[in-house]
């Protein structure tokens, strides 16, 4: 059984953050210590899909990047079979578990974007549950959805929604910002329609739904 260890001397922060801009940011290309945790995290990995996007979020979540909250929006008990199921014998116990919580206020806001997404799984494994979960509490955060996740790019995070839940990833075939894409699902859902322009193509806030996600 592997130890692992998150260092947490550059990558520390406080208290619930899941409001506002991460100042943390994990920038895994610039960051020795980056690249040493996700190769003990994927030595114990099952090759399971997505085993690559889950080490890149428990990196940057044990150094206390991105604004997952404790046990990365998980309960303890999901977040340890998520371990056992895809790093199977890897010891987290010396990690920090950054201290950090969702706002009860939007809970409802945070159950309505799990079911979401629950109801548009690929039904292929438990795993899904939890990506679910994490996504949705990612969601509360202020930067794009993939670095509030702490995944290295959108591109990953569009692979992860394509296994997870592929009708929903599909219908997102012009590549609108996925934060604001699953949002608009569920205004679309409880008729709420706040958008007045004919067409996204002639909105003026285009760049804003569309475009780079960097």
């Amino acid at each position: 059984m592997t130890s692992l260890i998150f260092f947490n001397s550059k990558h520390h922060e406080t208290g619930p953050v899941i409001t506002g801009k991460n100042p943390n940011r994990f920038i895994f290309d610039d960051d020795k210590e980056g690249h040493l945790l996700y190769a003990q995290i994927m030595a114990h990995s099952r090759g399971k899909p997505n085993d690559e996007a889950l080490a890149c979020m428990l990196v940057s979540w044990g150094c206390s990047a991105g604004v997952l909250p404790g046990w990365m929006g998980l309960d303890e008990d999901a977040f340890h079979m998520m371990l056992d199921m895809h790093f199977p014998g890897l010891d987290i116990s010396s990690h920090s578990n950054p201290n950090r919580s969702l706002d009860p206020v939007r809970q409802q806001e945070c159950n309505d974007l799990q079911q979401l997404l629950l109801n548009n799984r690929a039904g292929e494994s438990d795993s899904e549950v939890w990506v679910a979960d994490i996504i949705s509490a990612a969601c509360l955060g202020q930067d794009h959805l993939w670095q509030d996740l702490g995944l290295r790019s959108r591109q990953q995070l569009s692979d992860l929604m394509t296994t997870n839940f592929p009708q929903l990833a599909a219908y997102n075939d012009r590549e609108m910002k996925w934060k604001k894409f699953l949002y608009k699902q569920l205004c679309n859902a409880e008729g709420i329609y706040i958008c007045r322009s004919p067409s996204c193509e002639v909105c003026v806030d285009y760049a804003v739904c569309f475009g780079p996600e960097e």
